[in-house]
């Protein structure tokens, strides 16, 4: 019997190791973060190695999370040229950009092209704030642009915060007159039972939210003193029947807790000057079995309306802690609740 001389087995070849150049030093150490924790997180979420000599970093692994990483460095190395920081939640969210909004129907590019690469800040007496991602950048503009816009999304997406921001700097700089913010004041699926004290004390912690958001944007002694003058107001969607809300900027939180009659109220409020804002989160809807979501009405009937904005965000703009986002996901993955 012939004989034939052995093959070795074949081998598949790693793809070649990638570099990356960064050309100022004390920004490559911050890229790296204390201890490389930055290039760690990185390297653990996409089963990569990363290895440092001298102002270039080596890339192993695959080639689609070797270009991944690389893009992901590059990336929070122009943010650090901005003069902005890199924390965690920027890693995170540079990690889980990209790809079509899902149960929006609206793709990123779609939606943000315009937006994508324009640097966006709002600044408050306490902080400049930066939208983190491209849907984020599409609000904020939206609001400065609009008289009226919505926000529509998770928690942890910023809608809020952002808003409350914007109004805080458009008051600062002269644009408005008063700062309106409101909540429907409608317990999370528990009973609160009788609270004492006065009607604010009633009302307040549906409210601290707000308080919470403002807090972040002017010192607290101003805050107080504007809240004292009623330049700023605070109140539960039901005081708003019957005013008309002139030269100011007014919010609606959490608006998919209210009825399809209180937002048509609360949107014919809306006076000469003023800007509004509603945000909502369709999953958190806590109204009454078989009561309809005003947010949902609103946004059936008022899409076709021009000067009306409409942002839609998803988990990949959750800016909360990282695992927010993995929780909306899987909560989304399971179907409604209830």
């Amino acid at each position: 019997m012939a004989t034939g001389a052995l093959t070795p087995p074949q081998t598949e070849m790693a793809p070649p190791e990638v570099l990356i150049e960064f050309p100022d030093n004390r920004l490559l150490i911050d890229l790296c973060g204390e201890y490389d924790r930055n290039l760690a997180d990185i390297e653990q979420k996409l089963g990569v190695q990363i290895v440092r000599r001298g102002n270039r970093l080596s890339i192993l692994g695959d080639e689609d999370s070797q270009k991944q990483a690389a893009d992901v460095l590059q990336s929070l190395y122009e943010r650090l040229e901005a003069g902005r920081e890199v924390e965690t939640g920027d890693i995170d969210r540079e990690l889980r950009m990209g790809g079509s909004d899902a149960g929006t129907g609206v793709r990123d590019g779609d939606q943000l092209e315009m937006f994508k690469g324009v640097a966006v800040e709002i600044k408050t007496r306490k902080k400049l704030v930066e939208p983190r991602t491209e849907a984020q950048k599409a609000y904020v503009q939206s609001l400065f642009a609009n008289e009226l816009a919505f926000g529509i999304g998770p928690a942890g997406t910023g809608k809020t915060y952002l808003a409350v921001a914007v109004g805080v700097s458009m008051f600062l700089g002269g644009h408005v007159d008063r700062i309106i913010l409101s909540r429907p004041a409608v317990e999370a699926g528990e009973r609160l039972g009788f609270l004492p004290g006065d009607m604010k004390d009633k009302v307040d912690p549906y409210m601290q939210p707000l308080y919470d958001a403002l807090n972040d944007f002017l010192p607290g002694k101003q805050l107080a003193k504007l809240i004292e003058e009623k330049r700023i107001e605070i109140a539960p969607l039901a005081f708003m029947r019957g005013r008309t809300l002139a030269n100011a900027f007014v919010v609606l939180d959490e608006a998919q807790n209210a009825t399809s009659m209180q937002m048509k109220m609360f949107l014919t409020r809306l006076g000469e000057g003023s800007r509004m804002v509603i945000t909502g989160d369709r999953t958190q809807i806590d109204l009454p079995r078989g009561v309809p979501s005003g947010l949902a009405d609103a946004e059936r009937l008022l899409k076709a309306i021009p000067k009306i904005s409409f942002n839609y965000f998803t988990s990949k703009d959750v800016v909360r802690h990282p695992l927010v986002a993995a929780i909306i996901e899987a909560y989304e993955a399971d179907g409604p609740v209830g």
